[in-house]
């Protein structure tokens, strides 16, 4: 295991592009970390950095302890698992696993008992005669991830590497990946444009957006404490709701709804700072409340949706409707599923409700629990 600390780390390309910008993390022994955002948002260049493939403009990277800004990759005990796979391939499953081995002039006898071992972890035992070609995208990626698994280093890097996998593969490799993760507590570092699979894996995410850090924290921190309106709307599928307003008179005026001002005092800290600014109410789609007759609410928010589309999902329906004009997701049982072009009545319990500053785009300061 490594303890990692990157500190006011930027990426300069020689045309001027500024990739990454004073990207600041402590990696703690052992810890899973993803890095997420959408694309070129600095998360591969990161990772490039901390491997060795990308000199670091300025900045510090410490491994250990020691300055590892000038240490080559190999140096610095790294492995990295890419989009690609990148496998060889004319050598069966056991020639790939067994080639980094066998360039540092292992012994054959130990080279056989950990490839033995390694593809016993990643169920590729019945598969080492094989060649790439023969197997299918979960088996190559599993070659992938045992080439690096056996070398036994301490930091693991992970470049997007289930991207080439349907549905179903990327669910079962998430799995094992953590699995293997636990196994043998290497610090990892894992990027992935997917949400889901940052917020399934990992110890924390950092949730990065045009080179800069938006927020670190752990999936539960930001999920239902995300700092800014980007994170906010980055993280949770289907996306966070947004409706604009403006605070008059201590209450919050809608967009498209002057005549029912809410009284935004029970969800911020200083409604009075608020006063004349632009702000942006929102909550997750999951958070909402159905109003039904003669059932109590929740003491919340109260609103009424014109029901433009329903989405049956299984487990839960996806209802698009229309909030004062705005166009809002909200997630409902299947059982009550309001009908196209009704109208639906729904609550936002103050827990669930969250207020932004338009400028800043910064969440407004709140006491609330929200779990």
């Amino acid at each position: 295991m490594s303890h990692l600390i990157l500190k006011d780390v930027n990426k300069v390309y020689p045309n001027g592009f500024h990739a990454v910008h004073d990207f600041n993390l402590e990696i703690n022994d052992g810890e899973f970390i993803c890095l997420v955002g959408s694309s070129g948002c600095g998360k591969s260049t990161t990772l490039r950095m901390i491997a060795g493939l990308e000199e670091i403009s300025s900045g510090e990277f410490y491994i250990d302890g020691k300055l590892a800004n000038q240490m080559s990759s190999r140096e610095r005990g790294i492995a990295m698992v890419f989009q690609s796979y990148a496998l060889y391939p004319h050598l069966t499953v056991y020639e790939n696993l067994a080639f980094g081995l066998m360039l540092e002039g292992i012994d054959a006898d130990i080279i056989e008992e950990k490839v033995q071992a390694t593809a016993k972890i990643l169920g590729l035992t019945d598969y080492l005669e094989r060649f790439p070609r023969q197997l299918s995208g979960g088996q190559q990626q599993r070659v992938a991830v045992g080439r690096a698994l056996i070398r036994k280093v301490n930091i693991f890097l992970m470049d997007e590497p289930l991207s080439n996998l349907d549905a179903k593969q990327r669910v079962t490799m998430r799995s094992e990946i953590k699995q293997i993760h636990r196994g043998i507590g290497a610090t990892t570092i894992y990027v992935t444009h997917d949400q889901t699979e940052a917020m399934t894996m990992s110890d924390r995410i950092v949730v990065m957006k045009l080179g800069v850090v938006q927020q670190v924290g752990t999936p539960f921190e930001l999920y239902f404490y995300p700092r800014n309106l980007f994170v906010a709307g980055f993280i949770g599928e289907p996306p966070m709701n947004f409706l604009n307003g403006k605070v008059e008179n201590g209450k919050l005026v809608l967009e498209g709804d002057d005549e029912n001002p809410l009284d935004v005092s029970p969800i911020v800290k200083d409604v009075a700072a608020l006063e004349g600014r632009e702000v942006v109410f929102a909550f997750r789609p999951e958070g909402i409340v159905l109003a039904k007759e003669g059932e109590d609410a929740p003491e919340g928010y109260a609103f009424t949706s014109e029901v433009e589309l329903t989405e049956l999902l299984g487990d839960i329906t996806n209802v698009y409707a229309t909030v004062d004009g705005k166009n809002t997701i909200l997630k409902v049982n299947p059982h009550d599923t309001p009908a196209r072009g009704t109208q639906c009545k729904f609550v936002v319990p103050f827990k669930a409700a969250y207020l932004y500053d338009k400028e800043t785009e910064l969440a407004v300061e709140s006491d609330i629990v929200r779990h």
